[in-house]
């Protein structure tokens, strides 16, 4: 994929402070920020005095904030017994003057076939956001279409947008890889998915208020939508697929840009008991962990604040990557003992990673997994995500 030189130095421009610009330093991603590499300029937003109430469907939409965004992943059910897991999201930067900046990435795990496929787009300029306001200019949902059309590139015209629209839990998304596109992504024949979604389940609001507090380096608003019914279509090399299945979505934002410069290891949880859970342990570059922290979503709705002590994380196994070397934890135990809960995590497909320095300059690893748990001794099925940010060499990202 080919992108003028300017355009490029722009977006990363925009973009750094989210990335920081590092294979090793975390994505635009689920629990936190990672750090800079350079000093940004100065947000061209008003200064808000936060924290602010939530307030949905309102909040589903854009603001006029450092960082943003939009992440779904699921897990999908063909009529054929085949099981694929999916990542899809839209980031949102902005930086002073700098158009605003958009990147999104799309992932599908073929579980049964052992493959891993993602395509990337870049795009810079207001144009991605087409989303819905009120008479006062306050949003009331998402529309998000992104293309990321090169002008100086005649491959890139017939691209359709990738799009996320959505208000109150109630969501579509699509997209499709070009042929060349899709080609790239080592995927011949075609990826792409079109999916509608419906929350099963009341908006969970993080550390109770949807608000987390990274003391110097800012905060985050942050809320889930754990259990929405997922129904639609899924293309995987060349093969359309009627799906049915569940997805998880994660909505983030904030006047943030330096905290967990180590990465992070996030972990979200579907048991069939109706119990999500979420986690996320937030490293430093020292390799300690400033901010560690979760939320229990139970089957009626009501959430449960984790803090650091009320939770265990054990690594079981790791992964190398051939293809970048990283070296990445592989497997998990993890133990709630307030619910007297241990669930043992392991991947569907080892190589789930996705090398992304085109669009957000990083490379990170994001994949379903193979669930197994008990409650009070008792067995609970269940399925899950992770996404590991951080563990890339750094010096990848001057390659």
């Amino acid at each position: 994929m080919r992108h003028d030189r300017a355009i490029i130095a722009l977006a990363i421009c925009s973009i750094v402070a989210l990335t920081g610009c590092t294979a090793g330093s975390p994505i635009l991603a689920a629990p936190s920020a990672p750090r800079p590499s350079v000093a940004p300029p100065t947000p061209a937003a008003v200064a808000v005095a936060d924290p602010q109430p939530v307030v949905l469907p309102r909040d589903d939409g854009p603001h006029d904030r450092l960082t943003e965004w939009w992440y779904y992943t699921g897990h999908l059910r063909a009529a054929d017994g085949r099981s694929l897991g999916f990542e899809y999201v839209i980031f949102r930067a902005e930086r002073g003057a700098f158009p605003t900046t958009w990147a999104s990435h799309f992932a599908v795990t073929d579980e049964a076939g052992d493959t891993f496929r993602y395509g990337e787009r870049l795009e810079v300029g207001a144009g991605v956001d087409r989303s819905p306001r009120d008479a006062a200019g306050r949003p009331t949902g998402f529309d998000l279409a992104l293309t990321g059309i090169d002008p100086t590139d005649p491959a890139t015209f017939d691209r359709g947008a990738w799009t996320m629209t959505g208000t109150g839990g109630t969501d579509r998304l699509t997209a499709v890889l070009t042929p060349t596109e899709a080609a790239e992504a080592e995927s011949p024949g075609g990826l792409g998915l079109d999916l509608a979604l419906t929350s099963r389940k009341p908006p969970a609001l993080h550390d109770t208020d949807g608000w987390i507090d990274f003391g110097p380096a800012g905060g985050s608003y942050y809320y889930s939508r754990t259990a929405m019914d997922a129904t639609g279509t899924l293309n995987l090399g060349g093969q359309t697929f009627e799906v049915t299945g569940d997805a998880w979505f994660d909505h983030q934002w904030g006047d943030f840009i330096s905290v967990g410069g180590g990465g992070w290891d996030w972990f979200a949880v579907n048991l069939d008991d109706g119990t999500d859970l979420t986690l996320s342990l937030v490293r430093d570059a020292d390799g300690s962990y400033p901010l560690i922290y979760g939320t229990i979503v139970n089957a009626d709705g009501t959430t449960i604040h984790l803090g650091r002590d009320a939770f265990v994380v054990e690594v079981t196994d790791r992964w190398r990557s051939p293809a970048t070397g990283a070296d990445y934890p592989a497997g998990w135990t993890i133990e709630v003992p307030g619910e007297d809960l241990r669930i043992d995590l392991r991947p569907t497909v080892a190589a789930q990673e996705l090398d992304t320095r085109a669009t957000t300059g990083v490379i990170y690893w994001e994949g379903s997994q193979v669930v197994t748990a008990t409650r009070s001794g008792h067995p609970i099925g269940g399925q899950a995500y992770v996404e590991l940010t951080g563990y890339a060499p750094s010096d990848l990202a001057r390659r």
